[in-house]
């Protein structure tokens, strides 16, 4: 494993443990809002890191698995696995319940993941051969997280009303329907962000490999 590709090991299990254990939990940020972020920091920065870093590696499952880790496929998983857990009954599960939230988590994780390692994995060969499918893959998911994003940003009512009896005492002036919107835009930026900026890198790869 080469040097870069320790760094970015190191720095996906830190934005993990910093998502799920400390120091983002403790802050005094509206449940929604860190509920985002928490969603952001695992499928937008972690599982990118992560999976450039299992790349190309023994680990790296692609070149064992290719059909399964194809990039179309993946991102309607990840397509099918985020837009469920914000539908408001699996929602308010993963929010009360602590099997719910490991669910959640796991899902995001493993559906991050598998999209991220269809898009990097296997050799430089490899990936050349189906730049369009991976470039396809994270511009879709990048479509779909910008989607959701702004149907959360967007509504004037709550879409999630269990975060309404805590949000105002973790905000102070910020009401339950401010902390759903902002959600919203941290998805809309991050995500959508994240996802676009690994199409443009893949792209400005593919035709830096074939300049003579």
């Amino acid at each position: 494993m080469s040097l870069a590709a320790k760094a970015a090991w190191v720095a996906g299990l830190v934005t993990l443990g910093a998502a799920w254990l400390w120091p983002l939990p403790s802050l005094g940020i509206p449940p929604f809002s860190r509920h985002m972020l928490v969603h952001m920091l695992v499928v937008a920065v972690a599982a990118p890191l992560l999976a450039f870093a299992i790349a190309g590696t023994r680990l790296d499952p692609v070149p064992r698995a290719p059909l399964l880790f194809s990039p179309i496929l993946a991102s309607m998983a990840e397509l099918a696995g985020v837009w469920a857990w914000h539908a408001p009954g699996l929602h308010h599960f993963a929010r009360h319940a602590r099997t719910g939230f490991a669910l959640e988590q796991a899902t995001f994780v493993l559906t991050g993941l598998w999209l991220w390692l269809a898009a990097l994995g296997g050799s430089a060969a490899f990936r050349r051969s189906r730049a369009i499918a991976g470039l396809t893959g994270l511009l879709l998911t990048s479509m779909h997280m910008m989607l959701l994003g702004v149907l959360l940003a967007i509504p004037h009512r709550l879409l999630y009303g269990d975060h309404g009896a805590h949000a105002l005492c973790h905000a102070g002036s910020l009401t339950p329907l401010q902390d759903q919107q902002l959600g919203g835009v941290l998805m809309l930026l991050i995500g959508g962000t994240s996802y676009l900026a690994g199409a443009l890198w893949m792209t400005a790869d593919a035709l830096r490999r074939r300049t003579p």
